[in-house]
């Protein structure tokens, strides 16, 4: 009888699986060193860590996907998207959209596409590497409302599926959800927790699995499994008898090529298959596949059931060449004693495994050998050579893909020793690199240890850019009552739609996760004559600050980051900042700089499209983004991750005022009241908030914004511009002081605002700094839009919060004035509105 491949874990540690009777033919166990989990649930059936059959590696994805399409019924399978992780599902997932038929499929993704837009992401809380990336060449892809199937290859806790339902759900809401596993091995809390979850977002969550149990771990396990992974780390090549186990089994060991002519020698691990010889190593042959144009390597971008058919089509022949450059001319090879079919495995690498997996399917169709299939991965596993234990082998080599996270090793398990007569290593173009063919790489690792080694290259798919002409700037007096040359604004626009809703139904529909923020817009806010009146005083008290404070930071611009700067304005509070930066420029320096206004969107991202065209006109280092203030710094974080897919552009903000110390760049770290804080359009071109709904904004267009022209009786956007300008002239000599002392300064981020914040979301049992809104600009935004709670004042704070108390007052929100405050004075919105409350990065949050 075959010993179950989790036998050496369960008798040492007490690791046992209890439920379904086919759980031991699924799975083995290992161990790893990890913080999280030491314990490793080894697939037999997955094809990553265990060699397998790729035709029972294929089939077990694509019977899952029927009894999906089988659940889901003809017309919700129809409108159906397949989103599987990376690295290990990646294959099941493209199996499961196969046993669908007619569903797109997408994978996460650890590596960056520059200029393919994010569509969201998630964490991975137990994984070696946490971080995925959505980056679908089609945005539209996500977008639809029919079902969403997750597919990975076991659900262990159920954190991962609800980090990415959360994620995706606030951007993209749906009715219904398919979570695809291989094996369900949750915990009962677990089982209750999703349901909840499920509960919560009004949504229908269903599973589908072949099977299901639990693991069942003895206290102390995490401890007593990383001693005994270092204890056998520590024991290395064939000196790794367990200690005081009188097994007498040995630790399996690392293999690295260029060892020496020990490096064979030194993986343990299975023996050769009966009649056949060892054969020494040979070099690398390369062949080439006959890859079909414009079909994707895998699914890290989109893959359509139309790729799918052109891939099916191509197949035979592609694993016909492969068979003729292995020399496979059926399973008898000629005399009496050489009938054994050769052994070939089929090695994917990383998230690259359907293109493999499929390969080895057409491969082992011809019936010309023996064909087991596996991938290289980024999971450091412990391996020993026991017949209880999953990872019998291991070989080691540096990653040869240039990760975006860095240099690092990878592995490929139960390679070595295994009696393979040949290997077919397919990678993508991005990792055929000279790290892949160094003395140390992979393909010398390989050939080390199996006789005859293959090279197949599939391309790299590289998203098209859009075809689309992305259209010029708009300019007033057509869009907004700036003068044309102050600001041209990369929106489209909106201003024929409907789009406001009141204030409370607003909150209501963002706060429930039934609405982003930026879906909608609030009825703009028509101030009083004594709101009026307050504005136009603390324009005359503060103009002359506000002017030294625009010099400055446009001084600092100017000697640190660009001679000829391209301004960028997050619109729209940091449009007027921009104009007046731009007039500084022209008034001190004569220069004439570009402006330009984009939108931003707290938990979606800066707008991909204007971002392209700023590349296209102007170099991207020269861009330099300006808001007009710092709250908590969430804007600041945003824009750094946004940026991440846009190589060449400088992800630090220049504003005006810097309160929450969460840049280098700015006119002042004083928490002060800038009076374009004080209204809305009609201080900023009489132009709205921007929008972005996936029924208005489609992939090639900008974000849209509308056009109050309505307003234009009460616009002060001219009026707050000139009188600032107006002061130009008698602050320079401060100004000169004051960019001369700060280009000494150390000027490093502190984020004291951000502790600030943590410290009153605790004090004022809101347990939530999304909830939190620091600063005069920001406390007035609450008022003006959002459902404050209260208000909380700077005890003795003047004239700069006279606007915020007759607004407090207007609206019945208690000021509270308090020592030591960080702010001038901090918004608190309702509590009333926590469940579910959309916070500063635009995603719903449970509130406590």
């Amino acid at each position: 009888m075959a010993v179950w491949s989790g036998t050496w874990v369960s008798e040492r540690l007490g690791v046992e699986l209890a439920g379904d009777p086919r759980l031991r033919e699924l799975l083995g166990l290992a161990l790893r060193r990890n913080p999280k989990r030491a314990h490793l649930l080894v697939s037999q059936v997955l094809g990553k860590h265990v060699p397998q059959s790729p035709g029972v590696v294929w089939r077990s994805g694509h019977d899952l996907g029927v009894r999906v399409r089988e659940l889901l019924g003809p017309a919700d399978a129809a409108r159906a998207v397949v989103l599987g992780y990376a690295e290990t599902a990646t294959g099941l997932g493209h199996s499961v959209a196969d046993g669908l038929g007619t569903a797109p499929y997408l994978h996460s993704t650890r590596r960056p596409a520059p200029g393919v837009a994010q569509a969201g992401g998630f964490e991975e809380s137990h994984s070696h590497a946490t971080s995925h990336l959505l980056l679908p060449e089609d945005p539209a892809l996500l977008a639809g409302p029919g079902p969403l199937v997750l597919v990975d290859d076991e659900f262990s806790t159920g954190n991962t599926v609800l980090n990415t339902v959360r994620a995706l759900h606030a951007r993209y809401p749906r009715e219904r959800y398919v979570i695809v596993a291989l094996v369900d091995m949750r915990s009962a809390v677990d089982r209750d927790r999703l349901d909840a979850f499920a509960a919560e977002i009004g949504a229908r969550v269903d599973l589908v699995t072949l099977a299901a149990g639990t693991v069942r771990l003895p206290d102390g396990v995490l401890e007593r499994g990383q001693a005994l992974v270092a204890r056998y780390e520590a024991a290395g090549a064939g000196a790794g008898a367990e200690a005081g186990a009188g097994a007498g089994t040995d630790a399996g060991t690392d293999a690295r090529a260029g060892a020496g002519s020990g490096a064979s020698a030194a993986v343990t691990g299975g023996t050769e298959p009966a009649g056949r010889a060892a054969e020494p190593a040979a070099s690398v042959r390369r062949v080439e596949l006959g890859w079909p144009d414009g079909v994707p390597d895998g699914g890290r971008h989109g893959f359509t059931p139309a790729h799918r058919t052109r891939l099916d089509a191509a197949l035979p022949a592609m694993a016909a060449r492969v068979a003729d450059a292995l020399g496979l001319a059926g399973p008898d090879r000629g005399g009496a004693d050489e009938r054994i079919p050769p052994r070939v495995l089929v090695l994917g690498c990383e998230e690259l495994m359907y293109a493999p997996l499929a390969l080895g399917v057409a491969l082992e169709r011809l019936g010309r050998a023996e064909v087991r299939f596996s991938t290289t991965t980024r999971s450091p596993v412990l391996a020993v050579d026991d017949p209880g234990y999953a990872i019998r082998t291991r070989l080691v080599f540096p990653a040869h893909d240039e990760p975006a996270d860095g240099p690092g090793d990878r592995y490929a398990y139960n390679v070595a020793g295994a009696g393979f007569d040949a290997v077919v290593a397919v990678v993508d173009s991005a990792a055929d690199t000279p790290a892949l063919h160094a003395p140390d790489g992979l393909l010398a690792q390989l050939t080390a240890h199996v006789p005859h080694v293959l090279l197949a290259v599939v391309p790299s798919y590289v998203p098209a850019e859009r075809a689309t002409m992305l259209p010029e700037p708009l300019r007033g007096p057509a869009f907004s009552s700036y003068a044309p040359e102050e600001v041209g604004w990369l929106l489209q626009d909106l201003s024929d739609v409907e789009l406001e809703a009141p204030t409370e139904e607003r909150e209501e529909a963002i706060q429930s996760g039934g609405a982003h923020y930026a879906e909608s817009l609030p009825v703009e806010y028509q101030p009083s004559d004594r709101y009026q009146a307050l504005f136009h005083t603390a324009l005359a008290t503060s103009a002359a600050r506000i002017a030294r404070a625009v010099g400055t930071v446009t001084e600092t611009v100017l000697a640190e980051r660009s001679p000829r700067p391209v301004l960028v304005s997050l619109a729209r509070a940091g449009t007027p900042v921009g104009v007046l930066m731009r007039r500084w420029a022209l008034h001190r320096h004569g220069l004439d700089l570009p402006h330009y206004a984009v939108s931003i969107v707290r938990g979606r991202g800066i707008d991909a499209n204007a971002l392209r065209w700023l590349a296209a006109h102007h170099d991207p280092a020269d861009v330099v983004f300006v808001d007009g203030w710092t709250g908590k710094g969430a804007i600041t974080r945003e824009l750094a991750a946004a940026l991440e897919d846009f190589p060449g552009f400088d992800p630090e903000i220049a504003v005006l005022a810097d309160p929450g110390s969460c840049v280098r760049t700015y006119g002042t770290r004083e928490d002060f009241l800038i009076p374009s804080a004080c209204l809305n359009s009609t201080v900023s071109g009489l132009i709205s908030r921007t929008v972005l709904r996936a029924d208005l904004v489609g992939p090639d267009d900008y974000h849209g914004a509308k056009f109050y022209r309505e307003l234009a009786g009460a616009d002060v956007s001219t009026t707050f511009l000139d009188s600032v300008a107006a002061h130009f002239d008698e602050v320079t000599a401060a100004v000169d002081a004051d960019a001369k002392e700060l280009l000494a300064t150390d000027r490093t981020p502190t984020w004291d605002g951000w502790a600030a914040v943590e410290r009153i979301s605790e004090e004022y049992g809101i347990h939530d700094v999304n909830l939190v809104k620091p600063g005069v600009g920001e406390t007035t935004r609450v008022l003006l839009r959002r459902v404050p709670w209260k208000i909380l004042a700077q005890r003795g704070a003047g004239p700069d919060l006279d606007h915020v108390r007759l607004l407090a007052e207007q609206r019945g929100v208690p000021v509270e004035e308090v020592d030591d405050l960080h702010y001038t004075c901090v918004g608190l919105i309702h509590p009333k509105y926590t469940k579910g409350a959309t916070g500063a990065d635009g995603r719903a949050v449970t509130g406590r």
